[in-house]
């Protein structure tokens, strides 16, 4: 997928879903998706960097879907472009009609646009989805406004996903997303504690503005490069307070599998919260406390008890 570096490289005529899309849950699926498919225009997702409500508020926003997921995930969906629209003072200030006929039309050349139903634009979020339809009709532009997407009577939207994550209901957020909740990063040397005790893991780097999850300890699946199938394990997201840790820390043990994965890129996906990270009165209990996760991870994926050892 194509990431302009400069505006003049945009590959044009576009066919554009506009919007924040932090996440990439359902309800942007299905503003991305009339797009995908068009027959003479690339299919475009266009965004803004830095997110608009960091910008205002001056503060860093932890983001569901950080640039390099991002792209991947659009790549999935079969989007041939991603366009980063700098919101700077500039962008800030400009009019519902100068963005529309500037950038969506002068810059872009948009010949069809997709939008959430809720979406706002232009200075002072003056403008909406209905004005937005009005002035592509003056030129040219089809603009396609997508309703409001629910779930089980409930909006689907970036700040429930957040919500139900910080709370680890992460199989909520996975039905909210369509895929589990992911997190990745390169393995990179530890304090080799799991090895000495017996349950060897691989800590993550996280990428700095990712939103992280409910603290404990997690069911995941791990994805690594060359694997055909994802290997069972158990994470811990946390400080490690038994062994006096000072940073926060994402280590995985996988059950049914052993090697050296220093260097490479893990895609570690949540599917069930297990418990939250507490503090032990020594290593033999947590060591006892790791074995009955190991246990209750096994459970859950249906493996025999037996094929925790390596295969």
């Amino acid at each position: 997928m194509w990431i302009p570096p400069t505006p003049d490289q945009v590959l044009t005529p576009t066919a554009i879903a506009l919007g924040n899309f932090d996440g990439l849950h359902r309800g942007h699926q299905a503003v991305i998706a009339p797009v995908v498919q068009h027959p003479d225009a690339w299919a475009t997702v266009v965004t803004f960097q830095p997110h608009p409500a960091e910008y205002f508020s001056g503060q860093p926003r932890a983001l569901l879907t950080p640039l390099t997921e991002k792209q991947a995930i659009l790549e999935r969906w079969g989007v041939q472009q991603l366009v980063l629209l700098t919101f700077d003072r500039e962008l800030a200030q400009m009019s519902p009609e100068a963005f529309v006929h500037d950038v969506l039309h002068g810059q872009l050349q948009a010949k069809h646009i997709s939008v959430g139903a809720d979406f706002c634009f232009g200075r002072g979020r003056q403008g909406n989805a209905q004005l937005l339809r009005q002035l592509g009709e003056l030129l040219g532009i089809v603009v396609t406004i997508v309703p409001e997407q629910t779930m089980d009577g409930e909006r689907i939207s970036s700040s429930r996903i957040r919500e139900l994550l910080l709370q680890g209901h992460v199989e909520a957020v996975e039905h909210l997303l369509g895929r589990p909740y992911e997190l990745m990063g390169e393995v990179i040397p530890g304090r080799a504690l799991g090895h000495r005790i017996g349950f060897p893991t691989a800590n993550l780097q996280l990428p700095a503005r990712k939103f992280l999850p409910r603290q404990g300890v997690y069911c995941v699946e791990v994805l690594a490069p060359g694997w055909t199938q994802p290997q069972p394990g158990v994470m811990n997201l946390g400080y490690r307070p038994t062994v006096d840790g000072q940073t926060l820390t994402a280590e995985v043990h996988l059950l049914r599998w052993r090697g050296d994965l220093y260097g490479q890129e893990l895609r570690v996906q949540l599917r069930h919260f297990l418990r939250p990270e507490q503090k032990f009165p020594s290593i033999a209990a947590l060591q006892a406390q790791i074995q009955q996760d190991c246990q209750a991870a096994a459970m859950y994926f249906h493996l025999p008890l037996e094929q925790l050892e390596p295969t």
